[in-house]
């Protein structure tokens, strides 16, 4: 929604101002198509040549990302926190023996199976069943633990960011391909420097449209698409970090409450479950249990 509107404010405003100043969209519109298929086409043959399929369909996927915005909710948040309080709980009471059918086989798991807000982020899930293998096999210590995982997190954020990075080359090169476009407007009146004032005119105004859309899309749609998909990553992560702190909690031997409790501080505020309400949700899951 925050896309729509920004685009909505930028064109009126923009050429809102271009024509309440006097200025006449005659020569842009007529320059526009071919100004804007050298300037487009360059751009999505840079990006293509220089990203990998997968990068590219990441692309996509982040503009639609931009629209939708971050993917992880508040119920996503408190459904993660229940799920590693069962987890917890049931290790410290079972011991890591009673942990093996679900961490093994998720899938099946009548305790992951009660949360799909978390399954269905493949990520997360691994994240989740390969920390508490790493307790199977004796890996108890707190800061060798935090910085397994970090090391993972940073990994895939680190892929989760390619996308970002490959529209923001694209938004660095805008405005040159911009002056790409301009000088072949130029070569163009050139060739046809005998014609009367008023047609130059209109033909040196086509070549500066290829400028000014260069510069236009650089800095008032691609950089904002890419600054807003690099707040999205950036928020999204915080996710893996609340599964990080709570299972290192856990690893130092605190209980499971406390354990959610320094999970629940590594969610946003906006999105962070409050204190009385984390607390009846846990005294809810034990009583059902």
């Amino acid at each position: 929604m925050n896309l729509i509107i920004g685009l909505v404010l930028v064109f009126a405003l923009v050429f809102g101002g271009f024509i309440l100043s006097g200025g006449s969209m005659d020569i842009v519109l007529h320059a526009l198509p071919y100004e804007g298929m050298i300037i487009g086409g360059a751009s999505v043959g840079a990006m293509i040549i220089g990203n990998s399929f997968s990068i590219l369909k990441g692309v996509l996927r982040g503009v639609v990302k931009v629209v939708k915005g971050p993917r992880f909710k508040a119920a996503d948040y408190e459904a993660l926190l229940k799920l590693m309080y069962e987890l917890a709980r049931l290790y410290r009471s079972k011991g890591i023996i009673a942990l093996d059918p679900h961490v093994e086989n998720p899938e099946e798991s009548e305790i992951f199976k009660r949360y799909p807000e978390v399954m269905k982020d493949k990520f997360a899930l691994d994240l989740i069943t390969e920390s508490f293998r790493m307790l199977a096999m004796s890996f108890e210590s707190p800061h060798e633990t935090e910085d397994l995982i970090n090391r993972k997190i940073r990994k895939y954020h680190k892929a989760q960011m390619k996308p970002a990075d490959a529209i923001h080359k694209v938004a660095d090169a805008l405005p040159a391909i911009g002056i790409v476009a301009a000088v072949l407007g130029i070569i163009k009146t050139m060739g046809s420097i005998d014609k009367p004032p008023a047609i130059l005119g209109g033909m040196i105004g086509g070549a500066l449209v290829g400028t000014f859309l260069g510069v236009f899309l650089a800095y008032c749609i691609v950089a904002p698409i890419h600054a807003r998909l690099e707040q999205i990553d950036n928020e999204e992560v915080s996710f893996y970090h609340v599964i990080r702190d709570m299972f290192v909690a856990l690893v130092a031997s605190h209980p499971p409450n406390i354990c959610v409790e320094i999970g629940r501080s590594a969610v946003s505020p906006e999105k962070r479950p409050g204190f009385q309400e984390m607390e009846e949700i846990i005294r809810n899951i034990s009583k059902a249990a």
